[in-house]
């Protein structure tokens, strides 16, 4: 049972909710429907090596948690599994009888302060990462290892593509040989009859070396930035991976909305921060947003991004005092949770 269609099919499943921006009643036209759920292997699979702790579709907008795993993470005050213990009602799409016996009030405890407002800071460097993204595209043709290479001229560098120019050169009639003792430092020669290998070939990382007479002159010093180079290669995978897989709708919003940053993202840090403080002040999980206009207006890009991370760490310091004072748990009994967790299965696999 390694499937969503072999799980929905065998009867394990004891919860499945809609989750997401449609739990949180922040979702708009071309949001997604997520689906999470929480099921009991059968107890000859969960006795044998064959242990599964999740199942997700390949987009990851199903996920399904084994009750180990799940009841492991709400252990952990993590904010995607607690949610699950709360959504609203219209978004229950099934819950067995079982899952009613894990109450909120066991988990919910003072390590809601870290794991939410940490969990809510990833967004705002998720947002910082598409702004940079945004402002500094990087060009669909990729530069060379010969864009990275310098020849020292007098007092001076200049780059090696000018130097062959106002020479009238040829990279392919060049030779390198290394200088001992200096990094990435080589001795350049030019020869049209000496089949030298030139200064790189297409796609290579590295600068090509010739053997060259002993009795050739030198025409020049040339130095290879492999460091920058090196840099410019994984920026350049980086930033084409991301053009590949970005959610073009979600995209084209944040460039039309002319912020330079994943709106998004900061929405919800905003909710994730809402959300540390009313379970520091109510010691509740509210997964349906009360402050659902003023998230829309973040989502939609109404404010500056300065302005909203000046704010998130207003909040943020705020919980320091919030939960000093909170009367929560300072973290879950795991004793009591063992309990529960061995009881339920106890009983799920008696029926």
């Amino acid at each position: 049972m390694k499937t969503i269609s072999a799980l929905k099919k065998s009867g394990s499943i004891i919860f499945e909710c809609i989750s997401g921006s449609k739990a949180y009643g922040l979702a708009t036209p071309n949001s997604d429907t997520d689906i999470r759920g929480v099921f009991i292997l059968p107890k000859e699979q969960f006795y044998s090596l064959d242990y599964v702790g999740q199942i997700n579709n390949e987009t990851n907008d199903e996920a399904y948690y084994e009750l180990r795993k799940f009841i492991e993470l709400c252990a952990k005050n993590n904010p995607n599994i607690l949610e699950m213990l709360n959504v609203p009602d219209e978004c229950v799409l099934y819950k067995h009888p079982l899952f009613d016996e894990i109450k909120e009030e066991i988990f919910l405890s003072k390590l809601c302060k870290d794991t939410f407002a940490n969990y809510a800071f990833t967004q705002i460097k998720k947002a910082r990462g598409l702004n940079k993204k945004i402002t500094n595209p990087v060009e669909k043709k990729r530069k060379s290892v010969d864009d990275f290479c310098f020849i020292r001229t007098g007092k001076k560098s200049i780059k090696l593509v000018d130097f062959l120019s106002e020479n009238n050169l040829k990279s392919a009639f060049c030779g390198l040989v290394k200088i001992p003792h200096i990094k990435d430092c080589f001795n350049l020669f030019y020869s049209e009859t000496e089949n030298y290998q030139g200064v790189s070939r297409e796609n290579a990382n590295e600068v090509c070396l010739s053997s060259v007479d002993k009795t050739e002159q030198a025409i020049a010093m040339l130095y290879f930035n492999k460091d920058g180079y090196s840099t410019y290669c994984k920026k350049y995978k980086e930033y084409w991976s991301w053009v590949e897989k970005r959610n073009r709708e979600r995209y084209k919003s944040n460039i039309s909305h002319d912020k330079n940053y994943d709106a998004k993202n900061m929405m919800h840090t905003f909710r994730l921060l809402n959300m540390a403080k009313e379970i520091g002040e109510e010691s509740i999980i509210n997964v349906k947003r009360k402050d659902r206009d003023f998230l829309l207006l973040i989502k939609n890009a109404e404010f500056e991004y300065e302005d909203l991370v000046e704010k998130a760490e207003i909040i943020k310091n705020q919980l320091d005092v919030i939960y000093a004072l909170s009367n929560l748990q300072e973290k879950p009994d795991l004793r009591v949770v063992n309990e529960l967790l061995v009881s339920l299965r106890s009983k799920f696999y008696s029926f």
